[in-house]
C-alpha cells in the first residue's frame, strides 16, 4: 500500500477535528424530521437558483439596460449643449427648449450667470447615480450636479456652462430600468406558488409514513392497529405498509399457536398432577404423603409461573386503569404483611394500559420489595405521554453487577437477598416482559431509602 493510500484511508477513518466540529454544528441546526428535511431539500435549491438568477440579472440585464438608457440621455444633453455653443446669438433659447421637449422629451431651462448647488451625499446603493455620473463625466466633461434620490419620477441634471447653467429634467424611466421589480415579483410569486404545491404534495406523502409509524408503535405497545390504517402513498411506502401488515399477521399467528400449544400442555400437566394428588389421597398415611403433597404444590406453582411467563399478556386489550385503586390495594396488602407502603401520584390517575398485565407488573415489583424490606415508597408520574412509576425500598438491595441478571428467567441471587424458597425465579422476568410489551422498560438502581429502586417507564 502506498503512502498516499495510507493517508487517504486514515483521513476517512479519522477526519480532522474541524471537519467533525462543522458536521456536528450543521447536524444540530438542520431539521431532524423527514418532513422538515424534505422541505429543506426543496427550498434550498430553489433559493440558490433564484439568488444566482437575480444576481446575474442585476449584474447583466439591469445594469446593461440602465447603462444604455443613461448613455442615450447623456448623449441628448451633450447634443443640446453643442447646439447652445454653436448658436450663442439665440439669447432666449426658445427654439432649443422646444426641440428638447418635443423631440427628446427633455424639459430644459437655461439660467444665465447661475451656479451649481453644493454636492449632495452619494446614496449607499444607486445604480442610476453611479452610471449617470460616469456618462456625464465621459461625454460632457463639464462640472455637473445631479439629483436621482427620492421617489420622484423626474431626474434633475445641472451642467455648468461658460456663463450660464443648463437645467435638465428627464423622466426616470428614460435613464433607468425602472420595471425590474416586476421580474423579481414574478419570480418570487411563482416560487411561493410552487412551494405551496410542493408542501401539499409532500404532506400527502408524509402522512402515510406517519400512519405506518403510529401503527408500528401501537403494535409495539401491544395495542390494536388503528382502524383507519391502510397502505397508501408512494409505491415504496405501500410496500412497507404491506410488509408491516404481513409481519404483524405472522407474529399474531405465531402467538396464537404458542398459546394454544401451552394451553394443551397446561391441561395435560394439570391432569397428571391431579392424578398424583388422588393417588396420594388413597394411600391414607398423611405423615408419609405430606412432603409429597408439598412437592406437588410447588410443581403446580412453578407450572403456573412458567406458563404465565411463556404465554405473556398479549391477548389482553388496552383499557383505562385507575392508579388510585391499584395503589390502595397495594397499601392494604403491605399492611397485611406487616410492612409500610406509601404511594403518591403526580398527574391524572387514569392511564391507558392493559389493566391485568400492568397490575401484575406493579404488584410483582411491590411484593418483591416488601418481601425483603420494611418500608416501600411508590411514586407515579404521568406527563408528556409517559407513565413513570418509581418503587423504592429500604431492603438489602441488589449488587450493581447483578441488576441485569435478575431479569433473566430462573436466575437466583444468593442468600443475602433472603429469597423465599417457593419462588420460581420468574417474577422480574415476567415484569420486564410486561413492561416491554407496553413499549417501555424497567431499570434498577440504588434507592434513597438505602435499598433498591425500580423504575417503570412506559408510553401512554
Amino acid at each position: 500500500m502506498t503512502t498516499i493510500e495510507t493517508i487517504r484511508r486514515e483521513y476517512e477513518r479519522y477526519p480532522p477535528k474541524g471537519y467533525r466540529r462543522l458536521t456536528r454544528w450543521f447536524t444540530r441546526r438542520i431539521p431532524t424530521g423527514l418532513y422538515g428535511r424534505t422541505l429543506l431539500i426543496i427550498i434550498l435549491p430553489m433559493v440558490i437558483l433564484q439568488s444566482v438568477i437575480a444576481f446575474v440579472f442585476m449584474e447583466r440585464h439591469w445594469q446593461t439596460v440602465t447603462q444604455r438608457l443613461s448613455t442615450a440621455v447623456t448623449r441628448d444633453i451633450a447634443a443640446i449643449i453643442d447646439v447652445i455653443d454653436t448658436y450663442p446669438q439665440d439669447s432666449n433659447y426658445d427654439e432649443i427648449t422646444r426641440i428638447a421637449r418635443e423631440r427628446l422629451e427633455l424639459n430644459i431651462a437655461i439660467e444665465p450667470e447661475g451656479s451649481l448647488p453644493p454636492p449632495r451625499s452619494k446614496p449607499f446603493f444607486s445604480i442610476l447615480d453611479s452610471i449617470l455620473s460616469e456618462e456625464i463625466t465621459r461625454q460632457i466633461k463639464r462640472p455637473y450636479w445631479i439629483d436621482t434620490v427620492g421617489d420622484s419620477n423626474l431626474v434633475e441634471i445641472r451642467i455648468l456652462l461658460d456663463d450660464k447653467v443648463l437645467r435638465v429634467f428627464a423622466k426616470r424611466s428614460q435613464a433607468y430600468a425602472s420595471n425590474t421589480h416586476i421580474f423579481l415579483l414574478w419570480m418570487l410569486g411563482t416560487s411561493l406558488v410552487l412551494l405551496a404545491i410542493a408542501i401539499l404534495f409532500l404532506r400527502g406523502q408524509i402522512r402515510p409514513i406517519l400512519s405506518l409509524t403510529e401503527a408500528a408503535e401501537s403494535f409495539g405497545r401491544g395495542q390494536k392497529m388503528p382502524d383507519e390504517f391502510r397502505p397508501r402513498g408512494a409505491d415504496e411506502i405501500r410496500r412497507a405498509g404491506l410488509a408491516f401488515i404481513r409481519m404483524r399477521e405472522r407474529i399474531e399467528r405465531q402467538i396464537e399457536q404458542r398459546t394454544a400449544m401451552l394451553t394443551g400442555v397446561s391441561h395435560d400437566l394439570r391432569t397428571i398432577l391431579t392424578r398424583f394428588r388422588l393417588q396420594l389421597a388413597l394411600v391414607g398415611n398423611e405423615t408419609e404423603t405430606a412432603h409429597l403433597n408439598e412437592d406437588i404444590s410447588d410443581m403446580q406453582s412453578m407450572l403456573e409461573g412458567y406458563l404465565s411467563f411463556a404465554r405473556g399478556e398479549a391477548q389482553e386489550d388496552v383499557g383505562d386503569m385507575d392508579l388510585d385503586i391499584l395503589f390502595a390495594k397495594l397499601e392494604e396488602d403491605a399492611r397485611l404483611h406487616g410492612r409500610t407502603l406509601t404511594a403518591a401520584i403526580t398527574g391524572a390517575p387514569l392511564v391507558k394500559v392493559r389493566p391485568n398485565a400492568f397490575s401484575r407488573l406493579v404488584t410483582n415489583l411491590a411484593s418483591n420489595a416488601w418481601r425483603h424490606a420494611q418500608t416501600v415508597r411508590i411514586q407515579a408520574t404521568i406527563r408528556t405521554g409517559w407513565l413513570t412509576v418509581v418503587i423504592d425500598d429500604d431492603g438489602p438491595g441488589i449488587p450493581a453487577k447483578s441488576r441485569e441478571d435478575v431479569f433473566k428467567p430462573f436466575f437466583r441471587l444468593d442468600e443475602a437477598r433472603n429469597q423465599d424458597e417457593s419462588g420460581t425465579g420468574l417474577g422480574l422476568s415476567i415484569a420486564r416482559d410486561i413492561a416491554r410489551s407496553h413499549g417501555g422498560d424497567i431499570t434498577l438502581s440504588d434507592s434513597e431509602l438505602g435499598g433498591l429502586q425500580a423504575v417503570i417507564r412506559i408510553p401512554t
